[in-house]
């Protein structure tokens, strides 16, 4: 706001317009603007269908702006006839091909709608669009960003998978919002804040799905939360016009819209649809087969299990077709099927395994074919899962897989539908099998067993909880020969096949039971008597029974077979092209040069023949390349065997067994025994005489020794002191010592001499003491009376002083 001076100024003055009155200005050529769109909207003759353009249309200039900077121009069918409806305040129930812009249809009368309303973010929540898929949600939204950035409204996503905090804090702002069923209501129950009192419009995108079992009380909740007046729009590929159904919406009046019902099918005209008979167990042989064929493709698999999708791209990624895979199911984390959405959307070529949760409005920009592996529950099943492909007006191939009980009723209900489908085979020189590798991988990989196990049970459940029982024949399958297609040994137990009697055998009594097995056991044999089977089944009966025993793990072929048949088997499945073939052998020739090879085996002629030429196993580029060191190889090869040799050089093991018959010749065993005994016996004196003699020698030598280095003390003293001195460097006398030893040992040869154990002498004692103790001893010549008081000592010091 300008602020106008009171006081008297000098110069030039400038009159301006205050901004409040520029203001009024502005909101008076708003209110005509709007005037006049709310006059054009009036007018718009709904049965003429006179729009070709979103430009000629009566639209705000935010959305038409949004429009053409999204490269929206032209307007499809669906939203020709919608459109118009729709701005004018109409319920709707559209209905339309997958991939004629249904999302346009709802999204520009949501924005006009709350445009003219004067919508502003104090007044709450004007809009409400529901999802089944939190994909489909956040593709909504994508689209609602685009077409809606000149607009003002605030607009939020609310779907499973992020933080209930952080949507609380937002969601009382919020004009519009795209959201999913669960999370909604939960808001609803949950949030304080979230007030819906003022919603104008309510949008059911995929309606039909919405409302069916899965969505039936999440969407009967929310609704009851919803106020009366307000306006409904209904969008879905395949639409219902069940009364129940609209008295559950409250809606009034309803405009039906269906583009496709004068056409002659509901699919698009550019899709090519066929569909396989091919038997159960071979299902999996003819999809390997096909992708293997179409490796330049974008394809997407549809199964009817979340298991089955974990299933078939751990197997399949392990095999490695050579296209890029990715799966997509509804027990993914958010963010990771966020993540595998935007990889199979972006790439030019890749094959995605997923359930029907991408089945319904994703737009998944180029996808070549759709694949059908499991047959859908009904006609719009189908329809909505064809749908991902040849969209807007571009061409597109679908192919279904049928099993031979499947074929007659399926085939009828598309055509109720005006789809027709043709019948193509397949060709038998491209067709490949995968049962042998499946079942090796799952004998490796207990990992893949068990989801193998689980995706068998999951699709026997999907065939059991079907309603239409005219197309799904759960007694005409052969399951056992699909369990063994999987990979998996056997067919696993299945709980809810028991019988309409299982809670009746639950609760009856263990000899009622066994009772009734006894009398269903017994046979008549031909003379007329009954008797009953052993009904005891073991582990062993069951291992023994099993059908891929044929399946057999590498160390026990070698064990078996021996090392040359294990190389044939390997190099037999190089030939073949085996996916699983890790292995490869390596002989010395290629790896070790020549004079590598001759340090490493062992010396003797006869090692060398039992060795030979060997061969190393080799399951990794790195072990290959250690196999070039050669100080490497020492650890891939044989160890030797360690050898003594001797006195003429010739090797010898550490222990050798004697020839018996030998043995034999020389006596009997005890006389060997006693004979061996005497020989040991005088080999030990003779050797132990002569350990004696040298020691002796040694002892003598040392004594010389000693005697020479007093020798040279006493001449040193006395060159010193001019006087003899006598060094004692050991108590006693070191002679007599020496001496007494040789003859103890000259005495005692034979016989181990006992040690000598002395007293330890104290500081004033000396040998003599030991014989009788005299009291005087001589050092130096100088005869010294041992000291017994402090005169004693005194005088000694004195005499030794001089």
């Amino acid at each position: 706001m300008a602020l106008l001076g009171t006081g008297p100024s000098k110069g030039l003055k400038v009159k301006s317009k205050p901004r409040s009155e520029a203001h009024s200005l502005k909101r008076k050529r708003d209110d005509e603007d709007l005037d006049g769109l709310n006059q054009r909207v009036q007018g718009i003759n709904v049965k003429g269908n006179e729009y070709e353009t979103f430009a000629s249309m009566p639209l705000s200039q935010p959305t038409a702006s949004g429009l053409e900077a999204s490269h929206y121009k032209t307007l499809t069918d669906i939203q020709k006839q919608a459109v118009p409806h729709a701005l004018k305040g109409s319920d709707i129930l559209g209905a339309a091909k997958t991939g004629s812009g249904k999302t346009l249809a709802f999204l520009v009368p949501v924005l006009e709608n709350l445009y003219r309303r004067r919508w502003t973010e104090l007044d709450g929540l004007g809009a409400l669009i529901l999802s089944p898929t939190r994909e489909l949600a956040i593709q909504i939204f994508e689209v609602l960003r685009k077409i809606g950035r000149y607009h003002t409204f605030s607009a939020g996503l609310v779907i499973g998978g992020k933080s209930l905090k952080e949507e609380r804090e937002r969601l009382g702002r919020m004009n519009i919002l795209v959201c999913t069923p669960g999370r909604m209501l939960q808001h609803m129950d949950q949030t304080a804040a979230f007030e819906i009192d003022n919603l104008q419009m309510l949008v059911l995108d995929e309606a039909d799905r919405i409302m069916d079992m899965g969505f039936q009380r999440d969407v009967d909740a929310i609704v009851e939360h919803l106020p009366k007046e307000r306006q409904t729009l209904l969008f879905s590929a395949t639409q219902t016009k069940k009364v129940s159904d609209l008295a559950r919406l409250s809606l009034r009046d309803p405009e039906y819209v269906a583009v496709h019902e004068a056409a002659t099918s509901a699919t698009p005209s550019t899709l090519q649809q066929n569909y396989v008979v091919t038997l159960l167990p071979e299902k999996l042989d003819t999809l390997w087969s096909f992708i293997r064929s179409n490796l330049k493709s974008k394809i997407l698999v549809f199964v009817s299990s979340g298991k089955q999708v974990r299933f078939v791209y751990e197997a399949f990624r392990h095999m490695q077709p050579g296209i890029p895979l990715l799966h997509l199911h509804g027990r993914q984390k958010q963010t990771a099927r966020l993540e595998i959405t935007n990889k199979f959307s972006a790439s030019k070529n890749s094959c995605l395994f997923a359930t029907d949760v991408v089945a319904r409005g994703l737009d998944f920009p180029a996808v070549d074919w759709v694949i059908q592996l499991d047959c859908p529950e009904d006609a719009d099943t189908y329809i909505h899962r064809v749908g991902r492909t040849a969209r807007y007006e571009r061409a597109g191939r679908a192919v279904l897989f049928l099993e031979p009980s499947e074929e007659e009723g399926m085939v009828k209900r598309l055509e109720q539908r005006k789809v027709t489908v043709e019948k193509i085979n397949v060709r038998q020189n491209k067709q490949q099998s995968i049962k042998n590798q499946l079942q090796n991988m799952c004998f490796k990989n207990p990992e893949l067993k068990y989801l193998g196990q689980k995706a068998f049970v999951s699709y026997v459940r999907s065939i059991h909880i079907q309603k239409d029982k005219e197309i799904f024949k759960l007694n005409e399958l052969p399951l056992e020969e699909f369990s063994a297609s999987l990979g998996l040994p056997g067919a696993p137990k299945i709980r809810f096949l028991k019988g309409d009697n299982a809670k009746s055998l639950k609760n009856a009594s263990r000899q009622a039971v066994t009772s009734s097995e006894d009398e269903g056991e017994r046979d008549t044999v031909p003379g007329g008597e009954s008797t009953s089977k052993k009904s005891t089944r073991t582990k062993y009966d069951r291992m023994f029974e099993r059908t891929n025993q044929d399946i057999l793990t590498d160390h026990y072929s070698r064990l078996v077979n021996g090392d040359q048949a294990q190389s044939e088997n390997i190099n037999d499945a190089d030939e073949s092209n085996d996916f699983l073939t890790v292995k490869r052998r390596l002989s010395d020739a290629s790896s070790v040069d020549s004079a590598a090879e001759e340090r490493l085996l062992p010396a003797n002629p006869e090692s060398d023949k039992a060795v030979g030429k060997m061969a190393v196993n080799v399951d990794s580029k790195r072990k290959e390349k250690l196999l070039k060191s050669k100080k490497k190889l020492l650890k891939l090869k044989k160890k030797g065997q360690k050898l003594v040799f001797d006195e003429n050089g010739n090797p010898h093991q550490i222990y050798e067994l004697e020839n018996e018959d030998q043995f034999k010749q020389r006596g009997p065993a005890d006389a060997q025994k006693a004979k061996f005994l005497e020989e040991e016996q005088a080999r030990l004196q003779t050797a132990d005489l002569a350990d004696k003699q040298a020691a002796k020698a040694k002892r003598k030598e040392k004594r010389e020794k000693l005697k020479a280095r007093e020798a040279e003390g006493a001449a040193d003293a006395n060159r010193e002191d001019g006087r003899q001195a006598v060094l004692v460097p050991f108590e006693g006398d070191v002679d007599e010592d020496l001496d007494t030893l040789d003859a103890r040992d000259e005495s005692d040869v034979g016989e181990s001499p006992e040690p000598v154990k002395k007293r330890p002498r104290k500081w004033f004692e000396d040998d003599a003491d030991d014989v009788g103790k005299p009291k005087r001893k001589q050092k130096g010549g100088i005869e010294v009376q041992e000291p017994e008081t402090l005169e004693d000592l005194e005088a000694m010091a004195s005499g030794l002083l001089g």
